[in-house]
């Protein structure tokens, strides 16, 4: 089973449970209006050392930012802004003294810039490695919750970032070169928490999500919740120095956001975005009434086997 169908089976084992306001599953993270026209979004993820990091590449600090990372992106990815996050650890003896300190140091580091506080989590001991997980609490107007399945026909697609660096720097870091540019960037991973509240609330953005798994797999998840299709154009995809387009396509961890908008009003997004964040959003394709994902070189469909990661 891939871990999408061990989702989707979760998903439908539990779809006659009561939601209790809820909207659960299938979205970066769930959402529960509370009144007032505002709604908390809840989102939790796991890092395990050996499968999402190296002890002996990533230093505690590091990781202790990078836990929190990974979970402000997908509130980001919502519209929302960060209030809160519990924390639960299960840690080696080797790691339980100041391995552990310094890993809070870096967590409270972006707590602070991000404003969200910690509010609860647990601790125990581990025999076989470090595994953390976050779950992270935010904030927003219902109406500036975006959703992975209101892409519509004919919305412009974009990218709020250059892709493929993080996935450049893992191969450096598997090649012990861990100095490298990409090597750094892939350890040090950036919310887009501006940028997500900035596009929440611009009523011409649809749907919305981050850049965790590859945008060759990404892109199909609100491909498949909207019931839709897309053409992108490979030569517009964003490529940071250090990669190349197979990697900007299929690598993962770049924490980018990912979205559909009004293909009308895109030229004006773009201006203005860039006059807010000093950085330009990336036009890579169309959202299409299906046909799936279909790349285009040069404007002409191209077989291309490209897949983003997968943990199963």
């Amino acid at each position: 089973m891939t871990e999408f169908g061990f989702i989707d089976h979760i998903a439908r084992r539990f779809a006659d449970l009561p939601g209790n306001g809820f909207e659960g599953i299938g979205d970066d993270c769930a959402v529960f209006p509370f009144g007032g026209g505002e709604a908390l979004l809840f989102t939790a993820d796991l890092l395990t050392e050996g499968v999402h990091f190296l002890r002996a590449a990533t230093s505690a600090r590091e990781l202790g930012r990078k836990a929190l990372a990974v979970n402000l992106s997908d509130v980001a990815a919502m519209g929302a802004r960060p209030v809160a996050t519990l924390l639960s650890l299960s840690l080696p003896a080797d790691a339980a003294g100041e391995w552990a300190a310094e890993f809070m140091e870096g967590y409270r580091e972006f707590s602070a810039e991000f404003g969200a506080a910690l509010i609860g989590g647990d601790t125990t001991r581990s025999e076989a490695g470090i595994t953390i997980n976050v779950t992270a609490i935010g904030r927003a107007p219902e109406t500036h919750v975006k959703r992975r399945s209101a892409a519509r026909p004919g919305d412009a697609i974009f990218v709020a970032g250059e892709l493929g660096a993080s996935g450049a720097g893992l191969r450096e870091i598997f090649a012990g070169r861990l100095d490298a540019p990409t090597a750094v960037v892939h350890r040090n991973p950036r919310p887009q928490v501006a940028e997500g509240l900035w596009l929440g609330a611009r009523r011409e953005v649809h749907a919305m999500m981050d850049l965790s798994d590859g945008l060759a797999s990404d892109i199909r998840h609100i491909l498949d919740r909207s019931g839709v299709g897309a053409r992108i154009e490979v030569e517009r995809i964003p490529v940071a120095s250090g990669a190349d387009l197979r990697t900007a396509a299929c690598g993962g961890e770049d924490y980018k956001l990912l979205f559909t908008a009004d293909a009308r009003q895109a030229d004006r997004l773009a201006a203005d975005f860039r006059t807010a964040f000093g950085a330009p959003l990336h036009p890579i394709g169309r959202i299409t009434d299906g046909g799936g994902l279909v790349w285009l070189r040069d404007g002409v469909p191209a077989e291309l086997d490209w897949q983003g990661f997968t943990h199963y």
